[in-house]
């Protein structure tokens, strides 16, 4: 007999939401149904019952994608089905993924897969705010043993006000837009944008979403009880070695102690701790008997390696915490030294290249026209942006051996955390360029999407984008023992990976632009965010300070291999003017002056872009629209170009794209039988607007009247 469904309804924030299980997926380990308005979410878990051989990390994968089918539409692909994952579901995943994986057992290393699918699409709901919830909801049903129930909710501030999960027809009018993600208790996850946002600013967004978060981790356990879970799947739980700890760190703790305290370059820690692992297993081979035609016991070298690891973790961290210095024997609130130039290379429209420590990135900007805008696709929604952020990290920047594959999540996420940070100082109107920047990686070593957005400044300001203020970010770290916490500025990537804490703070020395926040730990107090706030903020104006230096502000002029672009806004009628019968004179205009032309109708407006590399075309274009678009004044002399003769008049260009007839007795005083030998095509003659032809509405010209009379003449001979 087939189960009955469970459903729960809450309100969460004036917003009515309900959750549903036991109707679809019903052979997942838990799978939910989320639904808001016509949005509704499908969300699955899967866990394998026991770790595969050797496993020693935690295999969580998650994939949330959005089927076409759920805004009645078709897959525009060659295939017509859904393919990989694009950008935003890759964010959605992201988001999902980094707040789930704090809260799984630290010896929990079977495959876990969450899959969370868009099955029906509302306009007005945005679904990467519910997706957390779906995913959490399915754990809290299963017997998968997550410690702790989760969600996640986005909120925005719009004309003063926070809102909690706004609509997307709100969320354009939002100053600050974030994604929070916690627990009944703590905090977990922080992404999101701001404009200029004071640090208590964000502070208040997060206690105000945190309270609507409680609301929904309660509907969640309420769904659990309905469901009747009542206790978590055991697994299978790696018993440490005693003794082979106890040998292990004997032998090791002092050697990585030295190591780590002697503020080494990474490589030459690397392989320091390397050498002392070597060492380590040949003093293994002697405390266990093995003959030297003998290897060590397998299983022995892998668990040694593992609780070598384990110390290195222990060691460095109580270190830092401890003596209250780094790894390159920074203090804990020190940048690492800091080196920047602009315009660097010859070709790209503008460039930049920051230094800091052994973190690198080269950065481009290219400036394009509106044909080279990225469309930008979800389920729901098509839009163009005119600003593209990429961001790339080759295996070179580690000093790495790897695979050139397709751009990793990791990428996207980065790039676009940057890309969030620089559009808030981006010119918001009447900027006509699409903008791309390009972020390489040449090394890396901790915070290279903080260099991205320090070299996207100054990339920017140097190809002469308008921008008011240089943006800045850093990467905060946090070490935990017992109670006692450090907060670390500027983190390397081992302080990353030993740490409780990537936080990384990204604005100008007014506010705060970006936040990316991921916690390894279970939770963080606001005491602690507003202390890693605080010293972000101080070493973000430190880094200013340099930018400012460097480029004290943006370029007045775009490079002069860039390409020159004007606008021009006409009245709606004139549209079909310029364009011509089948594009005709607007391809004339293109092809004559070596530019191109885009033309928009904007707010019963026409907007017209001309692009070119030479100032001249743009200047001649610019000339002939303006030409086509004014309106001929009843009086007024203009310059006209003949254009072809008749038995009855000359016929001529006398503003662009306007042309009217010179009739054979408004050529001369003199009466003349034909105009060969006055006139000829391509001459240039100064002619007056008499009006138009009631009948035809055709221009009528006179150049007789800017010539004297031949009575005139003649009394004044007397």
């Amino acid at each position: 007999m087939l189960t009955q469904p469970i459903s729960k309804k809450f309100d969460s924030a004036g917003k009515e939401i309900f959750i549903e299980t036991g109707r679809l997926a019903r052979q997942a380990d838990g799978a939910v149904t989320v639904r808001q308005g016509n949005c509704i979410l499908l969300a699955t878990v899967v866990a394998n019952k026991e770790p595969r051989e050797g496993q020693s990390f935690f295999p969580l994968s998650v994939d949330y994608q959005e089927k076409f089918a759920s805004a009645g539409r078709i897959p525009g692909s060659f295939f017509k089905r859904e393919a990989r994952l694009n950008d935003y579901e890759i964010l959605t995943s992201r988001l999902i993924d980094r707040a789930l994986r704090p809260l799984f057992p630290e010896d929990y290393v079977c495959d876990v897969q969450v899959l969370i699918s868009l099955v029906s699409s509302d306009p007005e709901v945005m679904p990467d705010a519910l997706a957390c919830l779906a995913a959490s909801a399915a754990f809290a049903v299963s017997d998968i043993p997550i410690q702790e129930i989760i969600s996640e909710v986005r909120i925005a501030r719009i004309n003063g006000e926070f809102v909690v999960n706004p609509l997307r027809s709100e969320l354009v009018l939002a100053d600050m837009d974030f994604i929070i993600a916690a627990t009944e208790k703590n905090i977990m996850m922080v992404e999101g944008e701001a404009h200029e946002c004071s640090e208590e600013d964000l502070i208040k967004a997060i206690e105000l979403a945190h309270e609507a978060i409680k609301v929904q981790v309660k509907a969640q356990q309420e769904l659990r009880e309905m469901a009747g879970i009542t206790t978590k799947r055991d697994y299978i739980k790696l018993v440490p070695n005693e003794e082979l700890v106890a040998k292990v760190e004997a032998f090791a703790k002092d050697k990585i102690y030295e190591a780590a305290k002697a503020g080494s370059s990474k490589h030459i820690r690397r392989e320091k701790l390397q050498q002392i692992e070597e060492e380590l297993l040949q003093y293994l081979r002697t405390e266990y008997n093995v003959p030297e035609n003998e290897v060590l016991d397998s299983d022995i070298q892998k668990q040694a390696k593992n609780y070598y690891n384990d110390l290195q973790y222990h060691v460095v961290r109580g270190m830092i915490l401890n003596d209250k210095v780094r790894l390159d024997s920074r203090g804990l609130e020190e940048v690492r030294a800091l080196d920047m130039e602009v315009d660097i290379l010859p070709s790209p429209h503008g460039s930049a290249l920051f230094t800091r420590g052994e973190t690198q990135s080269l950065t481009t900007v290219t400036l394009g026209t509106p044909l080279d805008e990225l469309l930008v696709e979800s389920a729901a929604t098509s839009s163009y942006s005119k600003f593209i952020l990429h961001y790339n990290f080759p295996p070179f920047s580690t000093g790495e051996v790897k695979p050139m594959r397709g751009v990793g999540r990791r990428e996207v996420g980065h790039g676009n955390l940057a890309m969030r940070s620089l559009k808030q100082m981006l010119p918001k109107e009447d900027f006509p360029y699409t903008v791309r920047i390009v972020s390489d990686i040449l090394e890396s070593n901790g915070s290279s999407s903080m260099a991205t957005v320090c070299a996207g400044s100054l990339a920017l300001m140097d190809a002469g984008v308008p921008m008011p203020k240089h943006v800045a970010g850093v990467a905060m770290g946090l070490i935990s023992i017992d109670g006692e916490f450090g907060i670390l500025t500027d983190i390397l990537g081992d302080e990353d990976h030993l740490g409780d804490m990537d936080f990384k703070v990204t604005g100008t020395r007014d506010g705060i632009c970006g936040v990316q926040m991921d916690i390894k730990v279970d939770g963080l107090s606001m005491d602690v965010m507003r202390k890693a706030l605080s010293q972000a903020h101080e070493a973000r104006l430190h880094i200013l300070d340099a930018m400012y230096k460097c480029l004290p502000a943006a370029n007045t002029e775009v490079k002069p291999h860039a390409p020159r672009m004007v606008k021009i806004t006409i009245d709606r009628e004139f549209i079909g003017a310029v364009i011509g019968p089948q594009g005709k004179v607007i391809q004339e205009i293109q092809r004559e002056t070596g530019t191109t032309i885009n033309i928009e109708e904007k707010n019963e407006k026409g907007e017209i872009g001309i692009f070119g590399t030479k100032k001249e075309g743009v200047d001649k274009a610019f000339a002939w629209i303006r030409g086509i678009v004014a309106i001929p004044t009843v009086g007024d002399v203009y310059e006209a170009t003949v254009k072809s003769i008749m038995p009855y008049g000359a016929f001529v260009e006398f503003m662009p794209g306007k042309q009217g007839l010179i009739h054979i007795s408004e050529v001369s005083w003199k009466r003349l039988e034909t105009l060969e030998g006055v006139l000829n095509e391509g001459d240039v003659v100064k002619v007056k607007l008499m009006g138009t032809d009631p009948k035809t509405g055709k221009f009528k010209l006179s150049r007789k009247v800017l010539m004297p009379k031949p009575e005139a003449k003649e009394n004044q001979d007397n």
